[in-house]
């Protein structure tokens, strides 16, 4: 087992919801018995106990007499929300997705960032705020304009996802775009907003576009759970 900011047994608990999301133990079927956990994971006994009171306080095992303990609900697992590698990809994803936004914070403030291949616009307006779908909080992001754009359709960033807003206004000039996918622990404040533990896995991406001038109009910094997203790329033969 890992070691990290997590208690053991709820790093335990999280390997053992992952095995009831993913079939391996269905409903109705009875988990192995306690020392055959314990042999396989080589920790303390106590540590799988704790664990699965914890998946029985959510209802998804019971204890029953002469049985052992039971599998008592599945869990649903969510559909990805795939990291695209080009503009008009996530432009299509977006096309009819309509997540709920809610804005964390926002107001004038710079990126502290450094490109290469561009420069900083004189000042910028951010929006922080969260993407949910299906009632599920799946994304942070905190967005970072120009605020001479940000100000030609100040409303629909404000209310709309803004990529697409950004790609249709008529004098914008795209020259560049890129993003940088990391796979970093979420961090306190990522793990209070997510409402995702500690110290597990989440994708992080950096997303910049530049205009013709070569410069920076446009970054976004984005933290997914790592439940909830899925990078695809083709390899080739």
């Amino acid at each position: 087992m890992r070691s990290g900011p997590l208690p053991l047994y709820h790093q335990v608990a999280e390997i053992f919801r992952q095995r009831i999301a993913e079939g391996e133990w269905r409903q109705g079927e009875t988990l192995p018995s306690l020392e055959a956990l314990v042999e396989e994971l080589k920790v303390a006994r106590v540590t799988v106990r704790e664990a699965i009171k914890l998946l029985r306080n959510d209802g998804l095992v019971k204890p029953e007499r002469g049985r052992g303990t039971v599998v008592m609900a599945e869990i649903t697992t969510r559909k990805p929300l795939r990291v695209e590698t080009a503009i008009a990809d996530l432009l299509a994803l977006y096309k009819n997705d309509k997540p709920e936004l809610a804005t964390i914070e926002e107001g004038p403030k710079n990126p502290n960032v450094v490109i290469e291949d561009g420069h900083l616009a004189e000042a910028y307006y951010h929006l922080r705020r969260a993407h949910n779908r299906e009632a599920v909080r799946y994304c942070i992001i905190s967005l970072y304009i120009s605020e001479k754009i940000f100000k030609q359709a100040e409303r629909s960033f404000r209310t709309k996802l803004a990529l697409p807003v950004l790609f249709a206004l008529p004098n914008v000039r795209i020259a560049k775009s890129w993003q940088r996918l990391t796979i970093v622990k979420c961090d306190a404040e990522t793990a209070l907003e997510l409402d995702y533990p500690l110290g597990d896995p989440i994708a992080r991406v950096k997303r910049y576009i530049v205009d013709e001038d070569g410069e920076l109009i446009y970054f976004a910094d984005v933290r997914y759970r790592g439940d909830c997203i899925q990078f695809e790329m083709e390899l080739n033969v």
